[in-house]
């Protein structure tokens, strides 16, 4: 087992609570709400998973990189447990919100880049 020093770079859920903090005090029209999950690990080894509840669906979205070493981050859309039916201005509404999803992941993974090649455990 590889010690911390020469393991891959991790992001602590106070890392990643700083960087959803940025992203909100940039002034995007955030419906939702944003949260950070508790870590599955010990600790030591955070997991980074990220989670906006929707506003406008009981749908949430959850961001997280791919895997442990990979600077790219990924949405996965939670199932709607019903068909649901909405005004055009709901869905406008519901579209934007992905909208957001789809700008904040973006944000979390060039901040993930950033740290990782700050961090000197990435050199690409």
């Amino acid at each position: 087992m590889e010690s911390l020093e020469d393991s891959p770079p991790r992001r602590s859920r106070a890392q990643l609570e700083a960087w959803v903090a940025e992203f909100e005090n940039e002034e995007h029209c955030i419906a939702g709400s944003i949260s950070i999950a508790p870590q599955e690990d010990d600790g030591h080894d955070d997991t980074g998973l990220v989670i906006l509840r929707l506003r406008n669906a009981s749908a949430s979205i959850y961001m997280r990189p791919r895997s442990y070493d990979d600077p790219l981050w990924e949405l996965t859309l939670s199932e709607q447990p019903q068909n649901l039916s909405m005004s055009i201005h709901d869905i406008t509404s519901l579209a934007a919100e992905y909208v957001i999803a789809s700008n904040l992941c973006t944000f979390l993974q060039w901040k993930s880049l950033e740290w990782d090649r700050e961090s000197g455990h990435r050199a690409d």
